[in-house]
Parts: structure tokens; C-alpha cells; sequence
């Protein structure tokens, strides 16, 4: 699924590739997006980038209907269900990509993630309780106004509160940030558990494509997040 989304991408690539370099790509149009691409990209964003098999990875696991569809956040949680597809801010992730910015729309998600098969969630942490989502922070601050995402209409609190009162659940990390690099894993079905001693980002590419989200902005909207948060420009590709 992954891959025909990324298929289909042709001229939206090539403005993301504008955006993101600065630079006009004729070709780009022209071209699906391939992982070689995407690490392109992150390098050109000054980025360390590689594209790895899944057989040099050997903790992934599959993807269980008990996991959480969980943030790409690598601290430690009060949750122990990991086996779920991670994307930045969980269900937030799919409302920012797709533009949705009130909680009747975020309640809808929820329960759209349930109906595929994936317990939805959203986090705070011990400090900033439900502001303690950084993806979530950047998006209601403004932070991504400038790539042309709405800002959404409701706080941290009340954004917890739809999810959870449509089926979701609140997960709680705890402990500081420590991310050594970026997993970003394209091979559908799998995922990564967080690892508290020895932190990493996961984001489970694959994710945006079985939820129908614009690929390449998924793609950019997470480096922007890693990169405003102070994360680390290091990035794993991870294909089969």
C-alpha cells in the first residue's frame, strides 16, 4: 500500500522537493518517490541519511491490533501495548496532514483508526502534561503555519479529551529526550518498540499510506518536527 502511494505522489514530490531545497526539479515530476529519494532529501536538508533492509533491523516486529497508533516520541511510557504503527502525535498526525482542526473531526479519526484495525491514541508527559506532545506544541504555537497547515481550534486538553471520549487512549511518557536517530521503517505491517535506555524516533512511513495521507507532506511535516524539536538529524530508512 505503501508503495503505490508513493507511486502516485509525481507532481506534489516535485513541489515538496522545491520547498524543501529551494531548487526547481523538472524531473522530479516525472519520477515516483523512492527511499533513496527521501534520504536525498534529508541530506540536502543537512541531514545524515541511509537506506537499510529491514534484515539489518532485527527488532522489528508485526504490527498487533493491540498496539497503540502512537507518537514517534522515544521516551519512556506508562503504556506497554508498542506494537502499534507510530506517526508524529498519533492520531494528531492524521488530522494536521489532512487539515482537520476541530474535535468533531479529530473524534472521527479516532474512531476511523479503531475501524482499521489499531487502538488510537494521543500523549502528554510528566512535565507538561497534555502540552508534553512536541508535535502537538509546534502545531498549536504556529510552528508549521509557514508549510501551510491550519492551526487547530482546540488546546491540548481539549484534543486529549475527544479522543478519549471517542475510544482512545491517553498514554503518558516521562523522562527527557535522548533520541540518538530517526527509524523511518516503509515495511508495511511492521514497526519498532521505543527502547527508554537507548531512545530513538520511529516512524512508521508505511502508516501514511494505509490512512490515505499526502505522503510527502507526512514525510516533510516529521523531519520539520525533529528538526524544530532540537532532534537529531540522523536518519535510518528502513525498506524490506
Amino acid at each position: 500500500m505503501f508503495t503505490a502511494c508513493l507511486e502516485d505522489v509525481g507532481a506534489a514530490f516535485s513541489d515538496v522537493m522545491s520547498k524543501l531545497t529551494g531548487k526547481e526539479d523538472a524531473k522530479a515530476a516525472e519520477a515516483p518517490l523512492t527511499p533513496e529519494d527521501i534520504a536525498g532529501v534529508l541530506r540536502d536538508r543537512g541531514w545524515e541519511a541511509e537506506v537499510v533492509p529491514s534484515s539489518a533491523t532485527p527488532d522489528m516486529v508485526d504490527v498487533q491490533t493491540t498496539g497503540i497508533l502512537k507518537c514517534v516520541d522515544g521516551r519512556g511510557s506508562d503504556n506497554n501495548k508498542m506494537a502499534g504503527p507510530k506517526i508524529p502525535g498519533g492520531v494528531y498526525a492524521i488530522a494536521h496532514n489532512r487539515g482537520v482542526t476541530t474535535t468533531d473531526g479529530l473524534a472521527a479519526i479516532t474512531k476511523e483508526v479503531a475501524a482499521a484495525g489499531h487502538v488510537p491514541s494521543v500523549h502528554g508527559d510528566d512535565g507538561a502534561k497534555m502540552l508534553g506532545c512536541g508535535f502537538l506544541k509546534l502545531w498549536i504555537t504556529g510552528r508549521f503555519d509557514d508549510m501551510g497547515y491550519p492551526r487547530p481550534e482546540f488546546d491540548a486538553d481539549q484534543g486529549a479529551a475527544a479522543v478519549k471520549e471517542a475510544g482512545g487512549v491517553i498514554e503518558m511518557h516521562h523522562g527527557s529526550h535522548a533520541e540518538k536517530v530517526v527509524l523511518i521503517n516503509l515495511v508495511e505491517g511492521k514497526t519498532l518498540e521505543p527502547i527508554e535506555d537507548d531512545q530513538r524516533f520511529i516512524v512508521d512511513g508505511w502508516a501514511a499510506g494505509k490512512f490515505s495521507l499526502d505522503v510527502p507532506k507526512f514525510l516533510v511535516a516529521a523531519a520539520a518536527t525533529v528538526e524544530m524539536l532540537g532532534g537529531p538529524k540522523k536518519a535510518k530508512i528502513i525498506v524490506p
